[in-house]
């Protein structure tokens, strides 16, 4: 059996099968699918718009894990993507005080 190829990026030397791996495990494929879910849910009712920049907020994390029956918000995709504690531009997390 050939080895298992490598996914990674030549220019910042970043490994992406992990990545690769976690995205087809059966939870986050779940997970996925309700984010993907609540997305044409905010189509149908036309709170957002194909490419209009805007994310689906799901609010604070449940205990359960799962997305159903959550209220979600909408915010700009920036907005969102920085709620793990970095600005806009600047990359990885940090940790706040």
């Amino acid at each position: 059996m050939p080895a298992k190829k490598r996914v990674h990026n030549k220019s910042t030397g970043r490994d992406y099968s992990y990545d690769k791996d976690y995205a087809a495990r059966p939870e986050q494929k779940k997970r996925r699918a309700q984010r993907n879910k609540a997305r044409r849910a905010a189509l149908r009712s036309g709170t957002v718009k194909k490419g209009d920049g805007k994310d689906i907020d799901h609010g604070a994390p449940s205990k359960s894990g799962s997305l159903a029956k959550r209220k979600t918000r909408v915010m700009s995709s920036s907005k969102n993507r920085a709620k793990n504690g970095h600005s806009k531009g600047e990359r990885g997390t940090r940790r706040r005080k």
